[in-house]
Order: C-alpha cells, then sequence, then structure tokens
C-alpha cells in the first residue's frame, strides 16, 4: 500500500509550530521523492516542499523558506514537515504526495505525484 497517511495537524496561534507526519499505511521497504502541498478554501492546492527519495535535497515555495524544514527518517519510511513561526495565511488543509518509486527528485507540479493522502487540516489563529 503506498497511499499515505498524513497527521499532526491542529489548532496553534500564529507564531507557534506543528509537525506534520506523511507516512504508509503500511510498512514498505521503499522510500519515495514526496511532496507537501495545502489547499485554502476557495483556493486552489498550492505547492510547499519536497524532499527526494534518498532524502539528499529538499525545495520550498517562497512563502515558507526559513520557517518550514522537511526531512524523513527513511528507517520508518515517514516524512515530517516541522512547521515553525506559523502565521494565519498558513491555514489550509495539508496534503502528502508521493512520486513513483523510479523518481529521485521530488515536483513543485501536483501533477507529477501519483500517490495523495486525504489531508490534515493546519489552523493558524491570530
Amino acid at each position: 500500500q503506498v497511499q499515505p497517511v498524513e497527521s499532526g495537524g491542529g489548532l496553534v496561534q500564529a507564531g507557534g509550530s506543528l509537525r506534520l507526519s506523511c507516512a504508509d499505511s503500511q510498512r514498505t521497504f521503499r522510500n519515495y521523492a514526496t511532496g507537501w502541498f495545502r489547499q485554502a478554501p476557495g483556493k486552489a492546492r498550492e505547492f510547499v516542499s519536497y524532499i527526494s527519495r534518498s532524502g539528499s535535497s529538499t525545495y520550498y515555495v517562497d512563502s515558507v523558506k526559513g520557517r518550514f524544514t522537511i526531512s524523513r527518517d527513511n528507517a520508518e519510511k515517514t516524512v515530517y514537515l516541522q512547521m515553525n513561526s506559523l502565521k494565519p495565511e498558513d491555514t489550509a488543509v495539508y496534503y502528502c504526495a508521493r512520486r513513483a518509486a523510479m523518481y529521485e527528485i521530488g515536483s513543485s507540479s501536483d501533477g507529477s505525484y501519483d500517490y495523495w493522502g486525504q489531508g490534515t487540516q493546519v489552523t493558524v489563529s491570530s
């Protein structure tokens, strides 16, 4: 089962922190290039960050640079998104997505991903 499952969302005040997790519903022996996307009500889904299959490269949208950190635990086959200094503008449903196993690098385009989670809500109050 490659379908990812997100967790770790919640309600925080501006300036607070959350750590999101992305894991498969069943343990696998593979790692995947993984991206995080988010979607606010009435808005299109937007790219947030990605990490390569090996974890050697990462990329962030400008609006979260310096505040968010993406990482992976290869042993647990889990990808994390550490979110610090949260702003009300970060409020959205956050989705984890994975590329096919053959790809090393991630992508900022949602069409490049094959497997999507159902999302976890992040709400940042002012």
